[in-house]
């Protein structure tokens, strides 16, 4: 050891340079050996990479992530897995610590952002007025989707930033629970989440946006009237907010589809105005219209390229799972039955296609669907992209075909140019897409000459009986004057109050009636539809 206190004292001789180079390679390979347990203790507590369900979504509004390329129009949209990555007390839902936990991963992760867009009004609007559940009516004795009744919804989330809560968890399987009021009635921990494509993503932030809630979220016995889900609508392409309940109102006299009225809508003590309550397809719904719960059920969601127009595309079921969502028990009879459908329809020769055809699809209901797709304009439907409609396998083997989403009838998107530049003026023929082998259900069935003249007769039919102002004016009246204090003062709506008067074109209403005002479509429909024989 050297002595610091003698100077004199000679120092001994330096190590060798070889027993350097072997000191400064252990502390190399030491420090390599660190940041490899580093690696491997991260990886062992991270969440699992998500594995993704591809859907193909719609969308015209992105701001922030979304527009690297996530939610453009037609291109593939995934919902994330994510409850199970962070159910730690296994219960299949994400409590508080949960989501926050959840939300802080998620932040990191692409994703798709709200658009810029909305006519008429800021993205900075004042708060709504504030309500109690004392401040409005009850209706304990109605109908759940009486459309004379206008509830009020009291939503009520455990944190002040639930609109960024539910932002954060759009297109993924966690809801965020809330506690809902209705006519006096506490429902605890009720499901929700944001829903819709281009009518959330095309909407600002701080505005109106659609939301789902499901009743039977904590509790599985749950219900609001009889029914465990709720679409609240925020009327996207639609400043008058009549557009869906017409197009149910009519559609209904023909074939099932989902019952709407209005709801008020209160959250936190804030009203956000007045919404579309929109029925469910579920099994709810089935039970409604078809008397059962049982049979399969299908969506297939908005898409410009998702190929869901009943292309026969072999006997593999993972060929169709990127375009019609089965949203019943995923068992192979079922896709059995849906393949063997898509082969007879585009397989069988016209001569023989209706007997072929008639065990396993409601042919006559399936000639109405498409009538009413054309009649109305239905700009984001099986006419334009074979989109946007639901499929039902019934308990005795036969297919049935329902609309889903029908709030851009009528020429309500983008003022009658058709969904995605296709045109959607009134001037639509009837008989579009006769060669389009992609929508088969309406090439192969019209090509049956007995099946188009019977198609025809209903679009006739629709065309005269309800395609006539005369007919559809009291009952957009009744419906406007039901809302219309409440759209007045709404500040979170998508559309000013002038377009929600000047956009139904009535000449008793505000404003001077613009070309493609509600009423003008359906007057120069009607002309068109009408004017001759074909």
């Amino acid at each position: 050891m050297l002595d610091l206190s003698n100077p004199a004292q000679e120092a001994p001789d330096p190590p060798r340079k070889s027993g350097r180079w072997v000191t400064i390679v252990q502390v190399v390979f030491l420090m390599l050996a660190l940041v490899l347990c580093g690696y491997v203790a991260i990886q062992a507590v991270r969440p699992k990479p998500v594995r993704p369900v591809t859907r193909f979504v719609g969308g015209n509004g992105f701001s922030g992530r979304a527009a690297r390329g996530q939610g453009m129009r037609g291109m593939p949209q995934v919902d994330r897995q994510v409850v199970k990555d962070f159910d730690k007390n296994g219960d299949k839902r994400l409590d508080k610590i949960e989501r926050a936990a959840a939300r802080e991963w998620l932040r990191t992760q692409p994703g798709p952002g709200f658009g810029r867009f909305g006519r008429g009004l800021a993205t900075n609007p004042e708060p709504g007025i504030r309500l109690a559940p004392k401040d409005v009516r009850a209706y304990s004795n109605a109908p759940l989707y009486d459309a004379q009744t206008l509830r009020t919804l009291f939503l009520n989330f455990e944190s002040s930033d639930w609109a960024g809560e539910l932002a954060t968890f759009y297109r993924t399987d966690v809801d965020v629970p809330a506690t809902v009021i209705v006519d006096g009635h506490t429902y605890q921990e009720v499901g929700v989440h944001f829903r819709g494509n281009s009518s959330y993503r095309s909407v600002p932030e701080p505005l109106k946006h659609s939301l789902n809630l499901a009743f039977d979220f904590a509790h599985p016995s749950q219900d609001i009237g009889g029914y465990r889900t709720l679409n609240l609508l925020n009327s996207n392409n639609d400043a008058t907010f009549v557009r869906t309940m017409l197009y149910s109102e009519i559609a209904r006299h023909y074939l099932p589809i989902a019952l709407t009225n209005y709801m008020r809508v209160v959250i936190n003590g804030e009203s956000w105005g007045v919404y579309i309550n929109t029925q469910q397809f579920n099994k709810d719904f089935v039970r409604d219209w078809f008397g059962t719960s049982k049979g399969a059920r299908w969506k297939v969601p908005g898409s410009p390229r998702g190929r869901g127009g009943l292309e026969y595309l072999g006997d593999d079921p993972s060929a169709y799972k990127s375009a019609y969502e089965i949203k019943s028990k995923d068992d192979a009879e079922s896709w059995k039955a849906f393949m063997e459908l898509c082969r007879v329809l585009n397989e069988t020769p016209t001569a023989k296609l209706e007997a072929a055809l008639a065990p396993i699809l409601d042919i006559d209901g399936a000639l109405r669907f498409l009538a009413l797709d054309v009649a109305l304009v239905n700009g984001d439907g099986y006419w334009s992209r074979a989109s946007d409609f639901n499929i039902y396998l019934d308990q005795y083997g036969k297919f049935h075909v329902l609309p889903h989403d029908f709030n851009e009838g009528f020429g309500a998107e983008a003022g009658g140019r058709g969904f995605g530049g296709i045109p959607g003026t009134p001037e639509l023929d009837p008989l579009v897409g006769l060669d389009d082998a992609r929508k088969p259900l309406r090439s192969k069935l019209l090509a049956v000459p007995a099946l188009r003249e019977r198609y025809l007769r209903y679009v006739h039919d629709i065309a005269e009986k309800w395609l006539d102002w005369r007919t559809v004016q009291p009952l957009v009246r009744q419906w406007q004057a039901l809302i219309e204090p409440d759209v007045t003062v709404d500040t979170r709506k998508i559309y000013d109050t002038e377009a929600f008067y000047a956009d139904v074109g009535d000449s008793a209403g505000r404003g001077v009636p613009p070309e493609t005002s509600l009423r003008g479509f359906v007057e120069r429909r009607r002309a068109y539809l009408l004017g001759g024989e074909r």
